[in-house]
Parts: C-alpha cells; sequence; structure tokens
C-alpha cells in the first residue's frame, strides 16, 4: 500500500469523523436545551478508591449523573455499578477497556467493547445501556453509521482538564463555574489509570466538585441526568426517556 492511500485511508477512517463529531456535532450530542438543565458525567471508572466518594458527594447535595463505564471495572467491581443503578444514575458505555476507537475495526469495537459491556451492565442492572461515549470522544468512520443504529453517542460541551496533576480543586472550580451554561454537558473522570492520567488527580476533582455544586445550586441549575437533560427538549423537568431491556431500543 502506497504512502498516499495510507493517508487517504486514515484521513476517511479517523479525521472525517473527528471532524464530523467533534467539530461539527453531527450524529452526536453535546449539549441539552433544558432550562437551566445540566449534567454531570464521569469517565473511566468504576475505581474502588474514588467512585465511592464521588457517589457520596452525589448523594449529599441530591445529584443524579450518568456515569460511562469500561466493562472490564464494571466485571471486577459490580457493587459499585449496583450502587450506581440503585441511587439513580445512569449508566452508560465506556468500551471494555480504554482503546481508541481509531486503533479498532468498527465490527470489533461494537462486538468486543461496547456490546460486551452493555451486556455486563445488563448482567448486573437488569438493563441494557443505550448511551455510549468513546475513550478520548474518538470515533471511527464505521462507528458513524453501526453505532449510531444502536446508540445515542454523547460526548460533552465542558471539559477542564481534571485528570491533569496541574489541575488543582481551586482551578477546577473556578474553571467549571465559568464554562457551565444551560445545556452543559461536563466530563469528569472517578478514575485516575489510564493513559495520560495522574493517579491522584480523582482526589483533586471531588474536593473542587463540592465546592462547585454549592454554586450551582445557588445558580438555580438542575442537576440531571444525561438521557433527562436531551429528553426535556420536548418537554418538562420529571420525564425520563424509557429504559430498554434489549440492544436496538434507542428512543429519539
Amino acid at each position: 500500500m502506497s504512502v498516499r492511500l495510507i493517508i487517504v485511508v486514515m484521513i476517511l477512517y479517523m479525521i472525517v469523523p473527528f471532524l464530523l463529531t467533534r467539530i461539527c456535532g453531527w450524529g452526536v450530542f453535546s449539549k441539552g436545551k433544558v432550562a437551566k438543565g445540566i449534567a454531570f458525567t464521569f469517565d473511566d471508572g468504576p475505581d474502588p478508591r474514588y467512585t465511592p466518594e464521588v457517589l457520596d458527594l452525589l448523594q449529599e447535595y441530591g445529584v443524579k449523573a450518568t456515569f460511562f463505564v469500561l466493562g472490564s471495572k464494571a466485571e471486577q467491581h459490580p457493587e459499585l455499578i449496583q450502587r450506581m443503578y440503585r441511587e439513580g444514575h445512569q449508566i452508560g458505555i465506556h468500551n471494555y477497556n480504554h482503546t481508541s476507537n481509531w486503533l479498532l475495526s468498527p465490527w470489533k469495537n461494537r462486538r468486543d467493547q461496547v456490546e460486551r459491556t452493555a451486556d455486563i451492565i445488563e448482567r448486573i442492572t437488569g438493563e441494557w445501556p443505550l448511551f455510549y461515549r468513546p475513550p478520548w470522544g474518538l470515533l471511527n468512520i464505521g462507528d458513524l453509521f453501526l453505532m449510531r443504529k444502536s446508540y445515542r453517542i454523547v460526548l460533552w460541551s465542558v471539559m477542564v482538564g481534571d485528570w491533569k496533576p496541574s489541575v488543582n480543586p481551586e482551578h477546577l472550580k473556578r474553571t467549571l463555574l465559568k464554562k457551565i451554561k444551560k445545556g452543559s454537558i461536563i466530563v469528569l473522570h472517578d478514575s485516575g489509570d489510564t493513559l495520560g492520567a495522574d493517579e491522584e488527580a480523582p482526589r483533586h476533582m471531588i474536593t473542587g466538585l463540592k465546592e462547585v455544586l454549592k454554586e450551582i445550586q445557588l445558580k438555580g441549575y438542575v442537576c440531571l441526568r444525561t438521557d433527562e437533560l436531551l429528553d426535556k427538549e420536548a418537554g418538562g423537568i420529571g420525564e425520563v426517556v424509557p429504559r430498554a431491556k434489549h440492544p436496538g431500543q434507542v428512543h429519539s
């Protein structure tokens, strides 16, 4: 295969979906339209060190959130998935391993990463998850055709680099409060063991998030699960997207 052809294939497989989803927002959800509604989401868990602390904090402030979990960790810590579900949080898919979709074929990704994780979550909770966030928010061209038929692909509108050692609690608080607007989908991380992350970063995130939740309440924002935030566009607060028992039941 010539170098030119390799470049063309890479552009089609990686760069085109990046431009369509991350730049143009096509085929993905990055923001809701609920008046005063926002959604906190947490990636890369469940983590036995930090996820319980996050859940304790959310419970303290009466906040419902969305956890995009790794199937490999869900297998190891089903009790944390059960607690998320029991306390009313939404559970979404973040692949089985934290592997970029750019390195996988669409079929292998769907079978070995997404549906394998969905099956694990269903076995723990009894419900098949319909929401998916790819690691690093990166999709390949096949995902746009295969994944969107059965899952809602959720990215974000607010990211603050909470996985970095340089982001201390005060910086996180200040940046979040500046960036959060109505309809914001905020991405945070309840684990620090993925590539490029600082192992202690979630502890700083939790400290900063506590201060943010205090301020958010004063500002009158309503913290919703992602399914609630997206499906309030045609309704009022309190309606939740119907929960699915098997794949293929995406509600629009």
